[in-house]
């Protein structure tokens, strides 16, 4: 199942364990049981503190759990966690095996101190990027407390519990058998929805702060990049983030950031935290900000109010706050979002497994997305509202060449349809002859572009251009002195990584000169 290679560096990794374990296996006849009784066989191989069973009695086959000796961890795999999720099988090997996690002192007390019985079950594809934080984190809930429990399911794999659960999307997460939420979520952000007075808690802690030189709002490649120049300069520096890593969290492949040739998303803002780490910066997570309070003389200091009740003052900010999926604003997207209708094809793909899917989009994304989904569903139909795509012609060709696509241009969506549960269709109108048409399908795929999170800069007098984007000058300056932008919210064209990084640096240091001249 695994080769050499991989063997050789799993063993590495396996030499962290110190104390016995066993891995019990429920399996059937099936191929895939003996796919999994191979991997499981050659894992337990690689130490002499694993051991194997194949006595499990779970209703889900096959699936196995990791188990001390005489002690169930509540830690259970439902499906072959390779893929994006074989990470998370290595994690839950050191950890069950008394390898202690990278988590803070502070963390592992919460957890352990949560009452009551709480059995989580995430469903998850072995193509969803967003997934691993999730089954990594309630796997460590479930080491950590013996309170808890934590099953993962791969979706794909067991179709017949997806269809009724109605589950549309990856991750799913579902506690003591009910809906619990939907989407990437890290440690944090479920402890702070399990524990109700954790926010309540943190932002107590938060207003106690004194006030920074420089507050970066936003942990984007744009945020941690003004973060770690602005501490390079030795001022008091802090990042509040509604989650490190924005959007890049939810990218699966990047393949033009100068000098690496090839990263994913969630490596790339792993990455990131933990330069951002080596300095004395202060990021506090979890923050959304709704409210900016400007100095009300030169020289003064900023607030920033956020969702949680917490508020920070500074004598400069960053503004980085990014942006997020373009929605279609028509009837019945609302209603369908996670059940139908969906923005991650490599997440949520899998689960619409020979089904019919429409793409809304011709520029890169959308026709990349039609091309991927083109391997999994039965058959994808790609809509763009121009006349033509305005995807590269290397994509396009792709695109034209697969026998399961079809392309309607010139077409504008305006309904997403369903039967009160899930989307089952979606009506468009051909804009040359103004004719409405319906297609019958059973998910779409909404890929249209991005749109600047400044809706909570609104009512502030930092300027905005009509399609909502922080003004900035050369400097990274806004309209309002002391306060910067950076990124995907500024209107500096072409939202790149590398690009956005840039401008946090450069942010950072107009900063750095604001303060040094006041």
């Amino acid at each position: 199942m695994l080769d050499d290679n991989l063997k050789s560096q799993l063993k590495a990794y396996l030499e962290k364990v110190t104390q016995p374990f066993e891995i019990v296996a429920s399996l059937d006849d099936g191929a895939k049981s003996q796919e999994l009784h191979g991997l499981l066989t050659d894992i337990t191989a690689l130490s002499d503190k694993m051991s194997l069973r194949t006595d499990g009695q779970d209703v889900r086959r096959p699936s196995f759990a990791l188990n001390r000796i005489g002690e169930e961890t509540g830690v259970v795999f439902a499906g072959i966690p390779m893929g994006h999720e074989f990470t998370s099988l290595v994690l839950a090997l050191l950890q069950v095996g008394g390898h202690p996690p990278k988590t803070s002192d502070e963390v592992i007390e919460q957890i352990q101190s949560l009452e009551g019985e709480l059995h989580f079950e995430t469903y998850y594809s072995l193509s969803c990027q967003n997934c691993p934080d999730v089954v990594q984190a309630l796997n460590l809930m479930a080491v950590l407390n013996p309170n808890i429990s934590h099953v993962a399911i791969d979706g794909a794999l067991f179709q017949d519990e997806v269809e009724e659960r109605q589950v549309m999307s990856v991750p799913s997460l579902y506690l003591n058998g009910a809906p619990f939420d939907q989407g990437r979520m890290s440690l944090e952000q479920i402890l702070a929805k399990v524990d109700t007075g954790a926010a309540r808690r943190e932002a107590t802690r938060l207003n106690d702060k004194a006030a920074f030189d420089v507050l970066v709002v936003g942990g984007g490649p744009a945020g941690a990049s003004a973060a770690v120049y602005a501490a390079r300069k030795g001022i008091r520096t802090g990042v509040a983030a509604e989650r490190f890593g924005g959007q890049v969290l939810d990218t699966l492949a990047i393949e033009n950031f100068i000098s690496v040739s090839h990263t994913e998303g969630p490596k790339l803002a792993a990455a990131l935290e933990e330069h951002v780490k080596e300095y004395e910066v202060d990021i506090m997570n979890l923050q959304r900000a709704v409210k900016l309070v400007p100095a009300t003389q030169p020289g003064g200091e900023h607030e920033v109010q956020f969702e949680s009740g917490a508020s920070l003052k500074s004598r400069t900010l960053i503004l980085s706050t990014g942006a997020r999926w373009r929605e279609m604003n028509v009837p019945g997207e609302a209603e369908y979002r996670n059940r139908g209708v969906a923005y991650c094809p490599h997440c949520d793909g899998p689960l619409f497994k020979g089904k019919r899917v429409a793409v809304i989009g011709g520029g890169n994304s959308g026709v990349e997305a039609a091309i991927d989904l083109a391997g999994i569903v039965g058959q994808v139909t790609l809509i763009e509202f121009m006349d033509e795509m305005r995807a590269d012609a290397v994509l396009q060709k792709k695109l034209k060449s697969l026998p399961n696509v079809d392309i309607l241009l010139g077409a504008r969506t305006t309904e997403v349809n369903g039967d009160g549960t899930r989307v089952n269709g979606l009506t468009f109108e051909e804009r040359a002859s103004g004719e409405s048409k319906r297609l019958d399908l059973e998910g779409i795929f909404v890929q249209i572009g991005l749109v600047p999170n400044t809706e909570w800069l609104k009512d502030s007098p930092v300027e905005l251009s009509p399609r909502g984007e922080i003004i900035t000058d050369a400097h990274g300056t806004t309209s309002v002195p002391g306060i910067f932008a950076a990124g995907d919210v500024t209107t500096v064209p072409y939202k790149q990584i590398i690009i956005a990084m840039g401008e946090g640096s450069k942010a950072a240091l107009g900063a750095f000169d604001h303060l040094i001249r006041s």
